[in-house]
């Protein structure tokens, strides 16, 4: 009977003692560079090697369909080149002279990461795989990559081609912004239909497990990508949303399969952080007064803070206006909201005005105003007059002549 007692004491002391699940501790993964960072306030939630360039592998078609999807129409047709149906690794297995929409292909390269596809279409929008690999690049100095440079649309080993997760994660953030692209990579199965060239039907699937895979299912994930090659190792870009938070997870060069990991750093952000927004898009926080009229003051994009679980942060938010404008066009900038959080971060956004507004004109205004359209209104009649007035000047000038003439003699 006493060891009974002392084996339930052991268990009841067991379970009061506090402790941390693994979600709670700074997560130990494979990867040689990850990052987990929260979408709405692109916070940074974990990072390791965060900005050490690395092979990306097919992660780099993330790139490709982002720029393909700024710059074609999903209907557009692509005639295939040469080059494409020579490309190595995973492809659909295109034909020269084969014509496809943009959009059968940019299904098969988020969905089947067909690298045949991503040189259709980098061929397709720049002509020639090096002319979209300067595309590529300068769309990435765009969006803030400092450490990333793109040789290829696919993502196949090349010594020069790398990015890192920070790069990865700022690129990703900008092709979740589009909804189609959102609307592709949870896609589970999708057909290409026969074409001029392939009387079969061609059946992709999405290689993302962590969406359909029983095993290796996430609840919320909906993205991106994956990639692997013998050097690039594994690399994966990864999204899931719960409630209203989506966060976005890179790993790169991992030598293990990346799915644990994955959902590692999934639980970490989801379990130890969360959002407040505080405010936002077209939020009227104020008005601004012109002439007597108020024109309502808002908010010109929404904006999140991200913080660890339970720990509320400290706000101060100050509006700062411009009130020696003369008018105002609906969409202008009328003046910033600064807010601090915990005195530490500083954020900065722009207030737009809703509405116009003017103040009302001046005597002089209205004045030349009126003048003006006199003028219009009247303006056959002003020239008749003033060719009236021209002669009788001419016929006193003469007369005056004449009249001098006679005094000389």
């Amino acid at each position: 009977m006493k060891k009974y007692l002392i084996i339930f004491m052991i268990i009841i002391f067991i379970s009061l003692y506090p402790h941390k699940s693994y979600a709670d501790e700074i997560p130990v993964i494979s990867g040689e560079g990850a990052i987990v960072m929260d979408l709405n306030s692109s916070e940074i939630l974990y990072q390791k090697n965060m900005n050490t360039p690395y092979a990306p592998a097919s992660t780099t078609k993330i790139m490709t369909a982002l720029l393909t999807l700024e710059k074609c129409n999903l209907n557009d047709k692509v005639i295939v080149g040469k080059k494409p149906p020579f490309e190595d690794g995973s492809k659909i297995y295109l034909f020269e002279g084969e014509e496809i929409t943009v959009k059968d292909l940019l299904y098969a390269l988020l969905l089947n990461s067909a690298n045949d596809a991503a040189l259709a279409l980098a061929e397709h929008i720049s002509g020639s795989k090096e002319a979209f690999a300067l595309l590529m690049n300068q769309r990435a100095k765009d969006l803030g990559c400092k450490n990333t440079n793109f040789v290829n649309p696919n993502g196949l080993y090349e010594e020069n081609h790398y990015t890192t997760a920070y790069d990865l994660s700022l690129i990703t953030k900008e092709a979740l912004k589009n909804k189609i692209f959102n609307e592709i990579i949870k896609t589970q199965s999708y057909v290409i239909q026969p074409t001029n060239k392939q009387s079969e039907k061609r059946y992709l699937h999405n290689q993302n497990r962590l969406i359909f895979n029983p095993r290796y299912k996430y609840s919320g994930a909906d993205g991106v990508k994956t990639g692997y090659t013998t050097k690039s190792k594994h690399t994966f870009v990864g999204s899931a949303t719960q409630g209203d938070r989506r966060i976005v997870v890179v790993i790169l060069y991992s030598k293990e399969k990346v799915w644990s990991d994955v959902k590692k750093l999934m639980d970490y952000g989801f379990k130890n952080y969360e959002n407040i927004k505080l405010i936002s898009k077209d939020e009227v926080l104020t008005n601004l007064s012109i002439s007597n009229e108020n024109v309502p003051v808002i908010s010109s994009e929404d904006l999140f803070v991200t913080f660890p679980t339970g720990k509320k942060p400290v706000i101060n938010k100050q509006l700062t206006l411009n009130n020696n404008l003369n008018s105002i066009k609906k969409g202008s900038i009328v003046g910033y909201v600064h807010i601090t959080v915990n005195n530490e971060k500083d954020f900065k956004v722009p207030l737009i005005a809703s509405t116009d507004a003017n103040y009302p004109e001046s005597l002089f205004t209205k004045s030349s105003s009126v003048t003006k359209n006199m003028l219009i209104r009247y303006k056959w009649k002003f020239i008749v007059f003033v060719i009236l007035f021209l002669f009788l000047i001419r016929g006193l000038l003469i007369k005056f002549k004449r009249y001098y003439k006679i005094l000389d003699r």
